[in-house]
């Protein structure tokens, strides 16, 4: 390193400890709640209206998209989206193959014309409009048993949906608040014809992998791009050639100034779920039980994987994107663990417990509370131990072929009652979904891999005591407790050998089977299917007479602690449900722990520094000559010398967050979120300012890379690109 930038790097390290805050900002609010934290924002540095926020048809809100389990945002008037390069990934993987592997070449149109259908199923929801349906989805529901509040409440949201779902191209959601004390119907325009449009190689959009994941500091480009299309006259349409570009009502500019130190940031996006309000004695089986259990469960599930999918096979291509997950998942579960650990979860639960209890009983007219949350741990302790029943049972049904025939068995039950009344999942609005899904398996399955994976669950379910064992599922596939792995392996190979299910025309006929049909059918995993059926559905029923029993109790229990946090001037934000959220703070380093120091910006030199030439840390030799020359183009960060490749902020942020759109004062895109340190992974279940940082790609690393290694310039031109 030059004695300039050893030198800045210093002033940097200096100056992250100064300005580190007494606490960071904790909360991910629905749009609605922003302009009652309007002074705040302001003070932290916000340059817009907070009104403007709260409308989501407005901007910057407009610009915001959802992926169905990711976040992305429009940055052209022609429909382009930029989202993570995890989150387009399993597009890549779909259209490689091991002789041509865009995995580990990367992906680029240059034109519209070279553009590639995304994989199946793959969306993009526009929000276009949001009520408040509270009354009539929970009116009348106070005096009816668990099983039927669940069902009524269940109808009313399917019934809600339907009605919304009248207009074409439209998909509708009926999304619940503070545990079921708020509903809100949500209209999105459902964009189906999804395309990949760049994404650069993993030796930059995976750079460190697994090593590097949940790490700090952090050299990965996490960026990919798609483009929605939908028919000539505007409406969302299917694939076709006669499709053209959708053109958004707003989208974000790209900064190419970026940030500073300090700066304001937000994040706007689609959190999946977090654990906030979650009671002692679900805290207490979780990190006790679930997930040390979980993540050994894991590592054994990876290991398999890699063993019947070596390196360079076609079944590793694969198998790709679900290692990717599980090995994400695994880490996330044992910084869950540490963290839980290192803030002592179970005590700090355990205190607010005791303080809410102590502000209940200081009122006698807030005395009801008190029988409801005795009522709601007694069913949380309920549904730990039907969790704990039920864990390797639901495991060891999970091979793709049998879930796939189960799925096929219960859509034929399904489709003999009107569609109104079916499950969810199984209504004719499903059904796109449903295709594409039993298509998709093609291109993500292997009978090799998938008898390992179901091999390896089997003989964890059959280790258990008889207690958790399925008599129904035992009889049907002649599981006994000293049966060898020789005869279990000879066995499974026999489901294998006599199975169609692994042909996308044999799946796809068998949507329109009815049920007499497939009970008649000789497939083994179908006549599994058949035989596990009357358990799963009594199984199921038994889930939804404790989550409508929970429908009764949780908004009691938020009501109580929004009143009580309001008495302490504090507005209570909603658990993290997949809707569209924002979080706000600044760009910020930390110290996690005793002599652990975290500056904000990584650099390029940075990649050159980890770089050993073996995947992860195998960057294109392109990329490492830019580097090496200190051809930063226009995307230098005077302060660091360099271009930043990540920066950290105290952004509130969890598992669906990928892919948010990382914007600055003005609205403007200067980065996408991807990930959190490890330290702060515990945060869906406890805020800790201390340790909470969020990671993010730097839209000046974006650029660069788009610019100077990749030679996507078609792209940076399509873009308002602005300093």
């Amino acid at each position: 390193m030059k004695p300039t930038k050893m030198f800045a790097a210093a002033l940097l390290l200096g100056s992250s400890l100064a300005a580190m805050p007494a606490a960071a900002k904790e909360g991910m609010f629905t749009p609605d709640q922003l302009p009652e934290i309007a002074d705040d924002l302001k003070e932290t540095g916000l340059k817009l209206d907070a009104d403007e926020l709260a409308d989501l048809t407005g901007f910057p809100m407009g610009a915001i998209v959802s992926l169905g389990g990711c976040s992305a945002s429009f940055v052209s008037p022609q429909g382009l989206v930029v989202s993570n390069h995890h989150c387009v990934r399993g597009s890549v993987q779909y259209n490689s193959t091991a002789e041509q592997n865009y995995l580990e070449d990367g992906f680029l149109a240059k034109t519209m014309d070279a553009e590639v259908p995304a994989a199946p199923g793959s969306r993009i929801y526009v929000t276009t409009e949001l009520t408040d349906v509270t009354e009539p989805v929970t009116k009348g529901t106070e005096n009816l048993s668990g099983g039927e509040r669940y069902a009524l409440v269940d109808q009313r949201m399917k019934d809600l949906v339907a009605e919304c779902e009248q207009t074409p191209g439209y998909r509708c959601q009926v999304a619940s608040f503070y545990g079921g004390d708020q509903y809100k119907l949500i209209k999105r325009l459902e964009i189906r014809d999804v395309r990949l449009v760049y994404a650069p190689g993993d030796s930059i959009g995976k750079y460190g992998g697994d090593v590097d994941n949940w790490q700090w500091p952090r050299h990965t480009g996490d960026f990919g791009f798609y483009r929605a299309y939908v028919a000539p006259d505007g409406s969302a349409a299917d694939y076709a050639e006669t499709n053209v570009p959708y053109k958004p009502e707003h989208h974000l500019k790209v900064s190419a100034g970026g940030l500073k130190e300090g700066d304001f940031v937000m994040a706007a996006g689609y959190p999946g779920s977090t654990s906030r309000y979650a009671r002692l004695a679900e805290v207490e089986n979780t990190f006790d039980w679930q997930y040390p259990t979980y993540v050994t469960l894991l590592n054994n599930w990876i290991d398999t994987i890699e063993s019947a999918a070596p390196d360079g096979s076609d079944a590793r291509v694969k198998y790709e994107a679900r290692l990717a997950g599980l090995n994400n998942y695994e880490k996330n579960l044992r910084g869950q663990i540490a963290g839980a650990r290192s803030v002592g979860l179970v005590q700090r639960r355990r205190e607010r417990e005791d303080a809410l209890n102590a502000w209940i009983a200081a009122d006698p007219s807030r005395a009801h509370y008190a029988a409801d949350l005795t009522a709601l741990d007694a069913l949380t302790a309920e549904s730990a131990a039907a969790a704990r029943q039920d864990f390797w049972y639901n495991f060891a049904t999970n091979s793709q072929l049998l879930g796939t025939a189960e799925r096929l068995y219960r859509l034929a039950k399904e489709k003999e009652k009107p569609n109104a009344e079916r499950e969810s999942g199984y209504q004719e609005r499903d059904m796109t979904f449903f295709k594409q899904g039993l298509q998709a398996l093609d291109r993500r399955y292997d009978p090799a891999v998938d008898k390992a994976e179901w091999m390896m669950f089997l003989k964890d379910y059959i280790q258990q005591p008889q207690a958790q064992h399925v008599a129904a599922f035992d009889k049907a596939l002649g599981l006994t407790p000293n049966m060898t792995d020789a005869q279990l392996s000879r066995k499974l190979d026999a489901y294998y050998a006599n199975s169609t299910l692994d042909e996308t025309e044999q799946r796809l006929a068998l949507m329109d089977a009815s049920v007499a049909q497939i009970e008649a059918s000789k497939d083994p995993f179908l006549q599994l299917a058949v035989a596990l059926y009357p358990h799963d559905r009594e199984q199921e029923a038994e889930s939804k007479d404790r989550a409508g029993r929970g429908l009764a109790l949780r908004p009691a229990y938020m009501d109580a602690i929004i009143a009580w946090q309001r008495e302490n001037g504090k507005i209570t934000y909603p658990d993290a449900n997949s809707t569209l959220r924002v979080t706000y703070g600044t760009v910020l380093g930390g110290s996690p722990k005793d002599g652990l120091v975290y500056t904000p910006f990584t650099t390029l030199e940075g990649i050159v520094a980890k770089n050993t030439g073996e995947e992860p840390f195998n960057a294109p030799e392109r990329e490492l000559e830019l580097i090496r020359a200190e051809n930063y183009g226009p995307y230098e960060l005077e302060s660091i010398d360099s271009v930043p490749v990540n920066f950290l902020s105290d952004l509130d942020s969890t598992g669906g967050n990928s892919g948010s759109a990382t914007m600055n004062a003005r609205g403007e895109l200067v980065g996408l979120l991807f990930d959190g340190t490890f330290e702060s992974v515990n945060s869906d279940w406890d805020f800790d300012p201390r340790t909470t940082r969020t990671i993010h790609v730097d839209s000046r690393y974006m650029l660069w890379v788009m610019s100077l290694v990749d030679g996507a310039t078609n792209l940076v031109e399509e873009m308002d690109v602005v300093n």
